[in-house]
């Protein structure tokens, strides 16, 4: 069983006239996600993908004629806050923002205005959900999964890939992956996603896929104490960074000792959480 999206789930795509969203709305298609309608304003009307998919000016009317139920968006750093709220002010259920580079301030009134709204926002700079067999909204690829009844939440996005990869090498399957991406201030947490797979009766037990910077894995590793009765794999990178250094994604910062792997890793072993040191040794963990 997937979690946040499944073969019913009716997607827009936002920006779908660009480069990157024309690109990974074929690709989505190709795993056969149903993506009813592309959003671009100033381009309604219009159809892309030898006429498959219809092009909308504003997100409330792509809504309204398809009955669109998640959004995943590829539009420039600078209007992914506008991108965010015309969904969320649709009514949108699940948004999926793939764009890197949102400014942190944009984010924070994204974050602050989501809290009176049911929306859950994934990302922004993430590569999105798959649940194998069923949907595929954003960049991951879906030949490297197989359905199963693992789940998966990750801060990294290549990890990600070569984590299932590992799986599937491994024939041990996926329910869902969701990639949270790395940015300090986004949608849903660690937390949020591991309550939903705690809830799925078909997942059987969770990967977790952490990185320095931030304290979420010890908020995840707390909520994993009280709430979870899965067993909780996990992998953290940035064992060796440099201290003091930004490593990749904008929230992988250490400041002192604070954000570094070594207290990630022992905060969740304290609670039981298996810790892999290197991501092909997870598919054994898991099956230990």
């Amino acid at each position: 069983m997937s979690i946040l999206a499944n073969q019913d789930t009716r997607l827009i795509v936002q920006g779908i006239t660009g480069n990157e969203g024309l690109f990974h709305a074929e690709q989505m298609l190709l795993y056969k996600t149903n993506i009813v309608a592309g959003v671009t304003p100033g381009k309604g009307g219009g159809w892309v993908l030898n006429g498959k998919v219809p092009i909308f000016d504003t997100v409330q009317t792509a809504v309204d004629a398809t009955g669109a139920n998640a959004s995943v968006i590829f539009v420039p750093a600078k209007y992914t806050a506008d991108a965010i709220y015309e969904a969320v002010d649709a009514d949108i259920p699940l948004v999926v923002c793939i764009t890197e580079g949102t400014p942190v301030q944009d984010m924070m009134r994204v974050k602050q205005y989501l809290r009176s709204r049911k929306t859950r926002l994934i990302g922004p700079n993430c590569p999105g959900i798959l649940s194998p067999g069923e949907s595929k909204i954003g960049i991951i690829p879906g030949n490297i999964a197989i359905q199963g009844n693992i789940g998966l939440v990750s801060r990294s996005g290549t990890l990600t890939y070569e984590v299932l990869y590992a799986l599937q090498q491994k024939k041990l399957g996926v329910s869902t992956c969701v990639g949270i991406g790395g940015d300090p201030v986004k949608g849903l947490g660690f937390i949020e996603v591991l309550e939903l797979f705690e809830a799925d009766p078909l997942t059987d037990s969770v990967i977790l896929i952490g990185e320095i910077g931030g304290n979420e894995e010890e908020y995840a590793a707390d909520y994993i104490a009280r709430k979870m009765t899965k067993p909780v794999v996990a992998f953290i990178a940035g064992i060796s960074a440099p201290p003091g250094r930004r490593m990749g994604h904008a929230g992988a910062i250490i400041e002192g000792t604070s954000g570094n792997a070594e207290n990630k890793i022992k905060k969740l072993e304290s609670v039981g959480v298996k810790i892999a040191h290197y991501p092909e040794q997870i598919p054994d963990l898991i099956r230990n």
